[in-house]
């Protein structure tokens, strides 16, 4: 487990210090101008017959201002680009180009395909890759031991449960649009989980740190990375206007080609258009590699941690207590937790404030079923001092017990904390 000994969450400060280093050239000179060229090319294609309302749709949405968020753009590239390529099957091509014989126009637009082809496997790998390079460098501050293992099975199974909507989805008849729908509302639990953890205060927070094992600078980190005004404020501002440009030119690229599939029986393209087409699709493909190549090589080289020096200070922290309780000679304490969901964590720690005797405690932890009936969860036994956690098989009532009633004389001093966590999940790219 690597230490976060003196280490505080990267700040928007550091980010804009460190992006000073790794400017983003320019996109190509000829990238304004064939946007605006397939956006005249839309513009009479729409002329040519009225747009559907799908197709009017369509042409808002490219209209629109692009999603402010680094992760949802990518995201937003990955859709169009999967429907270009659905367009771009040969089986899809309107049925007088299948029939026709223009050798060129059918190797044009196998060319483009490929290209597409190409970003959309560039694009894969780069979400693929920084995914699990988060997830590795967040697992490098975990214990190594249990908890680590729990963690990652967690992770694991959270995972398999997502792609089963997704396949679900797909089996159901969904498009490619509610497939990027259900993706990107997943990658948005993921993270208000992970915010929602970081933020939790109290005894929240400190057994995630103590038991659970996720330092307190992870949770900060975990908690204030994305906020609107966060550290990645700065990546937006500084990649974002390049990255917005590649998604409205991937969407006007989607566009122009829907539009010419309804119209080509009656619309005659011209050469010029076909290279229009042609030359946007490999400019675009090729800038877009660039930027993810050029990002993977950011993202990579960025830590998630800096020095409290560097920071400027490390800051204040809140010291959260222990809840104290004696334990009468003769009697039982409870505490009861509510578990919303199944793969939850129940943590504990707890002590007994010794005196000139050492004295135990008995604990012990049950699932209290909705008629009232009560399975053990953990068996009983006496401690000094334990801490530990379970992951729950069910949501429903769970109740820890320390139990005093084998004592006659001997009164017991509790110091103890306990909570229920949500299941752990991965962080958000």
């Amino acid at each position: 487990m690597a230490s976060t000994e003196g280490l505080v969450p990267i700040t928007r400060a550091f980010l804009a210090s460190y992006y000073d280093k790794y400017p983003f050239p320019p996109l190509s000179d000829d990238f304004t101008r064939l946007y605006s060229d397939i956006g005249s090319l839309i513009k009479l294609l729409a002329l040519q017959s009225p747009p559907s309302q799908g197709e009017a749709a369509l042409i808002e949405e490219a209209n629109r201002e692009p999603p402010h968020k680094i992760d949802e753009n990518m995201w937003k590239n990955r859709e169009q680009m999967e429907e270009i390529l659905f367009l771009l099957q040969p089986s899809r091509w309107p049925l007088q180009l299948r029939e026709s014989e223009d050798a060129e126009l059918s190797s044009i637009l196998r060319n483009v395909k490929d290209n597409f082809d190409k970003a959309l496997t560039a694009m894969i790998s780069f979400q693929t890759k920084n995914s699990d390079r988060v997830f590795s460098t967040v697992m490098t501050y975990m214990p190594q031991d249990f908890r680590g293992t729990l963690i990652r099975q967690q992770k694991e199974r959270s995972e398999r449960n997502k792609q089963a909507e997704v396949d679900a989805l797909v089996s159901s008849g969904g498009t490619i649009r509610d497939r990027y729908a259900l993706l990107w509302q997943q990658q948005m639990e993921r993270r208000r989980q992970l915010a929602q953890l970081g933020s939790a205060t109290g005894v929240y927070k400190t057994l995630v740190k103590y038991l659970v094992g996720v330092p307190q600078v992870l949770l900060d980190f975990i908690r204030q990375i994305n906020d609107d005004d966060g550290p990645m404020e700065e990546q937006r501002q500084r990649y974002g206007p390049h990255l917005y440009s590649l998604t409205k030119m991937v969407t006007a690229i989607r566009v122009s080609l829907t539009l010419l599939w309804e119209r080509y029986d009656t619309f005659k393209l011209n050469k010029d258009q076909i290279n229009l087409l042609s030359e946007a699709a490999i400019v675009y493909t090729s800038e877009f590699e660039r930027f993810v190549t050029f990002i993977s090589g950011v993202f990579a080289n960025s830590p998630f941690f800096i020095s409290a020096d560097t920071a400027g200070s490390l800051g204040s922290r809140e010291n959260e207590e222990y809840k104290e309780i004696i334990v009468q000679a003769g009697r039982t304490y409870e505490v009861s937790l509510t578990v919303e969901s199944e793969n939850s964590y129940i943590a504990w720690d707890f002590s007994l404030v010794q005196g000139k005797i050492s004295m135990d405690i008995g604990f012990s932890l049950e699932y209290i079923g909705a008629s009232g009936e009560k399975t053990l969860i953990l068996p009983y036994h006496r401690y000094e001092a334990d801490q530990g956690n379970f992951s729950t098989l069910m949501a429903g009532n769970y109740k820890l017990v320390w139990d005093n009633s084998y004592s006659t004389f001997f009164k017991k001093t509790l110091r103890y904390k306990v909570d229920c966590i949500p299941p752990v999940v991965e962080p958000a790219n």
